[in-house]
């Protein structure tokens, strides 16, 4: 009776101790719950659950519940995140190296300019993340020019409007004539409804995922200076290296299959978006290639100038968009 008794003991102890061996790590991100991208990030969560056969636990947080989009990178730094995604332009000029992803180059889908942020981040490793550990970036299709009420399709219709940007988009917006209003995303409907902006430089997808096709008369099709948004999914480096590395391992192997479903799921619903835009009325305003040229030949300041602002950094900025037009 006694070596029963010993013997349940024995396994209830090493449940507890099982109990307590679990992982339990929290996610952060801005994305609302209903967006694309944070059903993504949580079924990257609940991957990581199954593959770690449940060492490895990740709670997450949508709609900025956890922390608020620009502080998110600091979020995970101090632990208040184990886990963030978040836009790095948010908090301009910290992230030099990668800043060149935003750059106006002229993206044509999510999935070509995801693989272009994770070339970037694996040829130049940037010092700029070296206080977390980077799971993956992901970057969403041409950021395109959305008006309210006018239509935008030569240099000359820019003058005078004011335009939400975030990051390097500003820049853009200024070497085409307008002037840049910078705000965060989640601010876009009401200054777009309200008349405080005229517009807003976004990816297509945002007219359904944040509903901006609501208020979106207009949609500008200026490939030819189309940029991109570069998102870092990062972890907090303490709660990564207390990890073993098998577990280290078969989570970089989910990263490596995320990091392109992003890429995909930002072309799906850039879809979705023009289909929503058009479903509200909305209208798509093609540009001549003469025109497209003239935009082009616009923003070249933009390059010029990322590469003289980071130069002071003792960064070869020449060198990281060179990188980025050759891997296009």
């Amino acid at each position: 009776m006694k070596k029963i008794t010993l013997l349940v003991f024995l396994i209830l102890c090493l449940s507890s101790l099982n109990a307590f061996a679990k992982t339990e790590l929290t996610y952060a991100s801005f994305f609302p719950p209903t967006h694309g991208q944070s059903q993504l990030a949580e079924s990257w969560c609940a991957e990581v659950e199954k593959r770690t056969n449940g060492e490895v636990v990740v709670k997450f947080y949508p709609a900025a519940a956890l922390v608020k989009a620009p502080q998110t990178y600091d979020g995970v730094v101090s632990g208040i995140a184990d886990i963030g995604m978040t836009v790095l332009a948010y908090t301009g000029g910290r992230f030099p190296v990668s800043a060149a992803i935003d750059l106006p180059i002229g993206y044509k889908s999510g999935v070509q300019a995801t693989k272009v942020a994770n070339a970037v981040l694996e040829k130049f490793q940037p010092k700029e993340f070296d206080d977390t550990k980077i799971m993956f970036l992901h970057a969403h299709g041409p950021g395109l020019l959305n008006l309210t009420s006018k239509k935008v399709a030569t240099l000359e219709d820019m003058k005078g409007l004011k335009i939400r940007t975030t990051g390097a988009s500003g820049a853009v917006i200024s070497a085409l004539g307008g002037s840049p209003v910078g705000k965060a995303m989640n601010e876009a409907y009401e200054l777009l409804q309200k008349g405080v902006v005229d517009g807003s430089l976004h990816p297509l997808e945002a007219n359904k995922g944040w509903k901006l096709g609501e208020v979106v008369k207009y949609v500008t099709e200026n490939y030819s200076t189309a940029y991109t948004t570069a998102f870092a999914v990062m972890m907090n480096k303490g709660k990564w290296n207390a990890l073993s590395p098998d577990i280290q391992k078969t989570i970089q192997a989910i990263n490596a299959e995320w990091a392109l479903k992003h890429g995909e799921s930002w072309d799906q619903i850039d879809k979705d978006g023009i289909a929503f835009l058009k479903e509200k009325g909305g209208e798509m305003i093609t540009q001549s290639p003469e025109e497209s040229a003239k935009w082009q030949k616009a923003i070249t300041p933009v390059f010029d100038e990322y590469i003289k602002t980071v130069s002071g950094k003792g960064i070869d900025g020449k060198a990281v968009v060179d990188f980025i037009k050759a891997n296009l």
